[in-house]
């Protein structure tokens, strides 16, 4: 008895439960036919969206892609060519002539742009254009002059060395022909705005200062006013005067009111 072993209860516990424990043994997983992964969606929950298809894309066509030379090697290779055909059969002087009228004669000819009229007779237009201003620049002066050109008409006329006063009193012009006769010559002036007028007349005479102021002293009763301007000495009373120079009388009458300082103007521009 002493020599036997006494089992441990909890050992023995242990052993037992191994003992009765069933070994769990795991089967794969195997769907069923017709069985699908699908979750069940619960209908309180809407914020899942349909599954769509994603859109299929269209093929891309892509274009072919063809080699292009470039010019200066295409032009290279017509140098080359040309060359070694002038290598291999040399032409003569004749026929390189004949060939480049050859070519020049079928080269078509370039078109002309069409001009204008303008454009055509620039040369002609520009002729016309500097006689017209010519012709009327020359006119102006005709008629700016055809006073000047009567005096000096009626001067070889009468005889006298008569003149056309450079100096003419504003709002005056010629009026009417210049008049002449056998050593005199008479020269009408009209004002623009009314009726007033003055008349110059240059009178061949032998007469000096002192004859003409007597002549003056008597028309005017005595009233002039006797004036030294430019070596000449005029005599002038109520619109009117009265010199001598150069072997020529010259006398200012009419109405209008010229006053002295127009008078001396008019007698020193004759």
């Amino acid at each position: 008895m002493k020599n036997e072993k006494i089992a441990n209860p909890a050992s023995t516990n242990n052993a037992n439960l191994n003992a009765k424990k069933p070994e769990i043994i795991k089967k794969p997983f195997t769907r069923k036919p017709g069985q699908t992964m699908d979750v069940a969606r619960s209908k309180n929950i809407r914020h899942f969206t349909p599954l769509t298809k994603p859109a299929s894309r269209a093929p891309q066509h892509t274009p072919d892609i063809k080699h292009v030379r470039h010019p200066l090697a295409v032009r290279t290779d017509h140098i080359r060519q040309s060359l070694a055909k002038a290598i291999a059969h040399p032409k003569t002087l004749k026929e390189i002539k004949n060939e480049a009228i050859s070519e020049a004669m079928q080269r078509p000819e370039p078109i002309q742009p069409k001009t204008g009229f303008f454009k055509k007779n620039k040369k002609f237009i520009n002729i016309f254009s500097i006689s017209l201003a010519v012709l009327i620049i020359t006119a102006a002066i005709v008629y700016f002059n055809i006073p000047a050109i009567s005096v000096r008409v009626a001067s070889m006329q009468s005889g006298i060395n008569a003149t056309f006063p450079q100096y003419r009193p504003d709002g005056y012009s010629v009026n009417g022909p210049v008049s002449f006769k056998d050593g005199e010559v008479t020269i009408n002036f009209k004002a623009n705005t009314n009726d007033t007028k003055f008349t110059i007349r240059q009178i061949k005479s032998a007469w000096d200062s002192s004859a003409v102021r007597n002549k003056v002293n008597k028309d005017s009763s005595g009233e002039f006013i006797t004036t030294e301007e430019k070596g000449l000495t005029i005599f002038t009373y109520n619109g009117n005067a009265a010199w001598v120079n150069g072997g020529i009388l010259y006398s200012i009458n009419g109405n209008a009111p010229l006053s002295g300082d127009q008078i001396r103007r008019i007698a020193t521009s004759l």
